[in-house]
């Protein structure tokens, strides 16, 4: 697993750059004012939007299980947990829009669902039952059974 980074500050400014990226693009397109009618097109069917997979490879993992080990088990791990939540949200974000399919496939890839997980606490429509054998032992053939 090579990483660009060793140290959290460095770490840091990597997810700090990696994000400024949307937002240097998004100021670009309010700046700019004289453009054609087919890059206008081509910017607003794909602006540029932070990813899980674009950010594993900014940070130099060479794959999306290494950067979700590392997550799990690495020295910086919270910073990374940070990011993912980041990515989130802009997924989240895409959900008050027109169009959010993508968004819904994205953020389900990321782990989220459709219905809550019932918690352990939580009262569940299951009912468990306890079979109690009381009385003589039963008889497991007509040989055994004595009057």
């Amino acid at each position: 697993m090579k990483k660009s980074f060793t140290k959290a500050a460095q770490l840091d400014e990597l997810i700090t750059h990696y994000f400024n990226q949307a937002d240097q693009h998004t100021q670009e397109q309010a700046n700019t004012k004289k453009v054609s009618a087919a890059s206008a097109k081509k910017d607003k069917a794909q602006p540029w939007m932070p990813t899980l997979t674009g950010l594993t490879l900014h940070l130099g993992f060479s794959s999306k299980q290494d950067f979700e080990e590392y997550e799990s088990n690495g020295k910086f791990a919270d910073r990374l947990k940070r990011a993912r939540l980041q990515i989130e949200t802009f997924y989240e974000k895409k959900l008050h829009t027109q169009y959010t399919s993508g968004a819904i496939f994205a953020l389900k890839s990321l782990g989220w669902n459709e219905r809550p997980e019932t918690k352990p606490n939580e009262p569940s429509d299951t009912m468990k039952i306890e079979v109690i054998i009381t009385g003589p032992k039963l008889a497991s053939s007509e040989n055994e059974v004595t009057l």
